[in-house]
């Protein structure tokens, strides 16, 4: 293989808007932040969960806690890495898994029915975003850019270009609106930057509707607003509103103005979501489903994996849903993966973090918290 390189010219405009991005943890320090962690009526010792930086032993990941709709079967398909959170596909079958914290890029291959876990970048910053372009890993990490050339596949997106989302550094401040909370759209190197929509808090997860070519992604609501909200938002970019707003940092959910960062009309304007999907949730992956191994009545649907809340008393998500979308555009949000949440002592086993159609029609489902990926098929 060959080596890693940044990505340079044109691109580097790009790099340096996401040197501006910041994890929540952090940004909530920011000297631009309006948090009042006093003033939200929450237990202000909350804070986020530690992401386990060793192998968890296969016997300990709780696989028979996992939950699913009657004919749906999960099994571990992979672990060993620590941390992995997003996963792309090659051509020939390799999973890669980027991560956050831990700094690692993994590559997953299957050796005769076994899979064989390699480290293939370490010491990044957040190596939390993968693409690939002709061949060539695209690895986002904060900081910099990276491809990985010569690796297997092509972007997976309609257009062929790259989607990129630059958050916002803070959990709650103005912002501007030309460099941050916002997904931007470039060509594979770098040239010809569009901003497809504006008023986007932190986005992890988006794909395009296999039918109607549209881009819906999920959006994570701000904390220290209160334990209820607010929630979590699934979005749709209607064709003809290209690089409109979705509200941040002035509106939230379905119309809800911000108690700290104030204008009138706070709401005036703003493209609502299709779906709200939880306080706290934490969405981060979303996928259309394709395949054909699943029962019909999932063709088309999105799977939204919700990695849990930490800013919430009781907690919530720790799961996947699925959304169907409706004929006006908004979706019907229902449970499909769930058992690592113990309400009742309100404690997780796992964090579900990504997911990933197979060819076969299975899916996969990350455990950032375990360093496992779950395989979920169906059969009748």
């Amino acid at each position: 293989m060959n080596a890693l390189k940044t990505v340079r010219g044109p691109a580097a405009w790009m790099i340096g808007a996401a040197l501006l991005i910041a994890p929540p943890a952090f940004a909530q320090m920011s000297p631009l932040d309006r948090s009042n962690p006093a003033g939200s009526g929450q237990d202000t010792n909350l804070k986020p969960h530690a992401t386990p930086s060793t192998v968890t032993p296969v016997e300990k990941i709780p696989l028979d806690k996992v939950r699913l709709p009657n004919g749906f079967k999960a099994e571990i398909w992979s672990h060993g890495h620590p941390g992995g959170r997003t996963m792309v596909r090659g051509d020939k079958g390799t999973v890669f898994m980027g991560t956050r914290l831990i700094g690692r890029v993994y590559a997953i291959t299957d050796r005769d029915g076994k899979r064989e876990v390699k480290t293939l970048l370490s010491g990044l910053t957040q190596p939390n975003g993968l693409a690939f372009r002709n061949g060539s890993l695209y690895v986002l990490a904060i900081n910099r850019v990276l491809r990985y050339d010569n690796i297997e596949d092509k972007l997976d997106n309609p257009d062929g270009k790259l989607y990129i989302q630059v958050g916002a550094p803070c959990n709650i401040c103005e912002v501007n609106p030309g460099l941050h909370a916002q997904i931007r759209r470039y060509n594979a190197d770098g040239t010809g930057m569009e901003i497809m929509a504006r008023g986007v808090r932190n986005t992890v997860g988006f794909d395009w509707h296999p039918v109607t070519g549209e881009l819906w992604f999920t959006d994570n609501g701000r904390d220290w607003a209160g334990d209820f909200g607010p929630q979590d938002e699934l979005n749709r970019l209607q064709r003809g509103l290209e690089g409109g707003n979705f509200g941040f940092p002035y509106c939230h959910a379905e119309g809800i103005p911000d108690p700290q960062v104030r204008v009138p009309n706070a709401c005036a304007g703003v493209i609502k979501p299709a779906a709200l999907i939880g306080p706290h949730a934490g969405a981060l992956g979303l996928v259309f489903y394709t395949g054909s191994m699943f029962p019909a009545e999932y063709r088309n649907s999105a799977f939204v994996v919700r990695r849990g809340s930490w800013n919430r008393a009781q907690k919530f998500g720790y799961d996947v849903a699925v959304a169907v979308a409706r004929p006006d555009g908004t979706a019907d949000v229902q449970p499909f993966l769930s058992g690592l949440l113990d309400t009742q002592k309100n404690e997780f086993f796992g964090r579900p973090t990504y997911a990933l159609q197979m060819p076969d029609g299975a899916l996969l489902v990350s455990d950032e918290f375990n360093g496992a990926i779950y395989r979920i098929s169906y059969a009748k």
